[in-house]
């Protein structure tokens, strides 16, 4: 059919399809591209993925036991009361013995047939390693020796044991945590056992709390109950009764109740 047109008439064709925007020869010869899309074959179907076979997983990393399984662990092993000092020493799950200077233990006589529990140290016990040394431990002692018992007395009769729920100073003298009670009550029950008091006196919240579960000084105090299989009786902190001189009337009943059952015939 090209050949048929004159020169002319090629020259306006060519203008046209300039004009349109066709200003470039892809190939010599003119193809109808819709002649062809409609004469290719249709793409197969993509071929189905083929399963991800699932990542094997990663081996569990062995963590070792948590805090508190740990603590069961460690004190369930130690035979005696040194030993269990030398395994709390070595306990590494709790944040408050990064800031203390020393594990604060306890004080008194083994074998007494009192166990004092309080709360944890302060600055003067974190400072000594002796539990109840500071303002608060002074007016412990005059309170005992009201009672005739002693944290320095010879025999087991007239002498005190004591301890406290934890055996390192919370920054700041803050109450213990939860979670701080729980990992350290599996030590503060073996603390007990290997003691062998025939009575406990629990000093304010924190001891009640660890040892019977329940808060309330107010009213939890010279009511005697059951904890760790033993006689219990709760009575205020001395730090305390430094801060509200008008609870010393009550304390001095708690110490004639203790001093009476103790003087029960066994």
């Amino acid at each position: 059919m090209i050949e048929t047109l004159t020169h002319q008439e090629l020259r306006l064709c060519l203008e046209w399809q300039v004009e349109l925007g066709i200003d470039e020869a892809i190939s010599e010869t003119p193809i109808d591209r819709y002649e062809l899309a409609a004469q290719a074959p249709r793409p197969a179907a993509p071929a189905a993925a083929a399963p991800v076979q699932a990542a094997a997983a990663a081996p569990a990393v062995d963590e070792g036991p948590g805090p508190v399984e740990a603590a069961r662990a460690a004190a369930q092993s130690a035979p005696d009361l040194a030993a269990l000092k030398e395994a709390m020493a070595g306990y590494e799950h709790c944040e408050l013995k990064r800031g203390a200077r020393n594990l604060v233990f306890c004080d008194g006589r083994p074998g007494a047939r009192v166990m004092i529990i309080g709360e944890a140290p302060g600055r003067d016990e974190d400072r000594m390693g002796r539990p109840f040394v500071g303002r608060a431990g002074q007016l412990l002692d005059r309170m005992l020796a009201a009672i005739g018992l002693s944290r320095e007395a010879p025999g087991t009769e007239e002498a005190v044991y004591i301890t406290n729920v934890l055996p390192w100073r919370p920054p700041q003298n803050r109450d213990p945590k939860p979670d701080e009670i729980a990992m350290l009550l599996p030590f503060l029950e073996r603390h007990v056992a290997l003691a062998r008091p025939e009575v406990l006196v629990l000093m304010g919240n924190a001891a009640c709390q660890t040892v019977l579960q329940t808060r309330g000084i107010t009213r939890l105090r010279g009511s005697w109950t059951q904890g760790f299989g033993l006689p219990v009786l709760p009575m205020f902190h001395p730090a305390y009764l430094l801060r509200n001189p008008h609870a010393k009337r009550e304390a001095w009943a708690d110490l004639l109740e203790l001093k009476a059952h103790l003087e029960v015939p066994r």
